[in-house]
């Protein structure tokens, strides 16, 4: 039984434009107790593979998280696999705002140890333990209560472009970077402050909301559905728009527009930006904010050695590239000392 991707990404990139096909990006994740996450990881494959699910999802023992792309005549179809498991049953599906029938190119389903990385062990830790979940006008009302201190639980490469007004945003790599820095910033006001959470889609804000309670903060709220269901919300409702700037998210659109604001500036020559690219050098593969005029005169790279290695032979990038390692362990995400004005 195939239970992997017999196609390559190109492959399937092309065969995706040549249907045309309308396609729906989604998220969805749910916190619950799995006791096989590989054998749930199977059963989703077989369930999703034969309807072209494409995605991104990963599987652990406290949950699953998902980012798809559904074609729009098995939306439904869909919808009945996950009505069909008692802890997905409603659960709730967070649209992309703009679409793109390309957003992702295979589906990959894995099991992790989380499904949100935190760096914790604690046993006495209870993950389904959450904050109140508000709405975006909900939200709204605590953002501009001023005994409410709102923090954005995402990257700063996410915040960089766009973030909630009067948000703290940390200035971090990862969420467990984040969970430390924020309680200890914040616990003078463990008793006195509402502290109220927000993230992409409401994965990593949930969690952090059942960690912040289990520290001993007593109001403590999330944004249900995050930056995404918040955005939809707004426009659905006619509700003022608390957001300024570009949604984040992990899929080949990398952003979605969700005012008109442009908060960052490129990291090459500090003009007004928020389109984040990857290098396209495949030994850098730097992720870092670039405007058009920087993109066409550094070729999509981000230094001169970039530009220059992209322009040798194939096979002598390859020999170039040969014995080294690319992570984010050394190409961390918008940090390097050849963006100039990253800060």
């Amino acid at each position: 039984m195939q239970l992997y991707n017999t196609l390559s990404a190109k492959e399937r990139a092309q065969l995706l434009e040549e249907a045309g096909e309308d396609r729906l990006t989604l998220s969805f994740y749910r916190y619950a107790h799995i006791g096989n996450p590989l054998i749930f990881r199977d059963y989703l494959f077989i369930q999703w593979n034969p309807i072209e699910v494409l995605g991104r999802i990963y599987v652990a023992k406290e949950g699953i998280n998902g980012q798809l792309s559904v074609p729009a005549k098995q939306f439904e179809m869909f919808k009945k696999t996950l009505d069909t498991i008692t802890f997905l049953k409603g659960v709730r599906l967070n649209i992309a705002i703009e679409q793109d029938i390309k957003s992702f190119l295979k589906l990959t389903i894995k099991v992790r140890n989380k499904i949100v990385a935190d760096g914790l062990n604690d046993d006495t830790f209870d993950v389904t333990q959450k904050g109140i979940h508000v709405n975006a006008e909900e939200f709204n009302t605590l953002l501009a209560d001023p005994d409410t201190i709102c923090v954005d639980m995402r990257n700063h490469y996410e915040s960089e472009i766009g973030h909630f007004k009067g948000a703290i945003t940390p200035d971090v790599d990862t969420f467990r970077d984040s969970l430390p820095i924020i309680e200890k910033d914040l616990s003078e006001h463990k008793e006195d402050k509402n502290l109220l959470m927000y993230c992409t889609g409401g994965i990593r804000c949930e969690k952090a909301s059942a960690y912040f309670k289990h520290k001993g903060f007593k109001n403590v709220f999330q944004l249900e559905g995050g930056i995404i269901e918040y955005a939809r919300q707004v426009k659905a409702k006619a509700l003022e728009n608390q957001f300024v700037g570009k949604n984040f998210v992990f899929d080949e659109r990398r952003s979605e527009r969700v005012s008109s604001d442009v908060i960052a500036k490129c990291h090459q020559c500090g003009a007004p930006a928020d389109t984040h690219v990857n290098c396209l050098n495949e030994a850098c593969h730097l992720l870092f904010i670039q405007c058009d005029a920087c993109r066409e005169k550094m070729n999509d790279c981000c230094s001169e050695a970039c530009k220059e290695t992209i322009e040798l032979p194939l096979e002598e990038q390859r020999l170039r590239r040969k014995g080294t390692h690319n992570s984010n362990k050394i190409f961390k995400k918008g940090r390097s000392e050849v963006l100039k004005f990253k800060y």
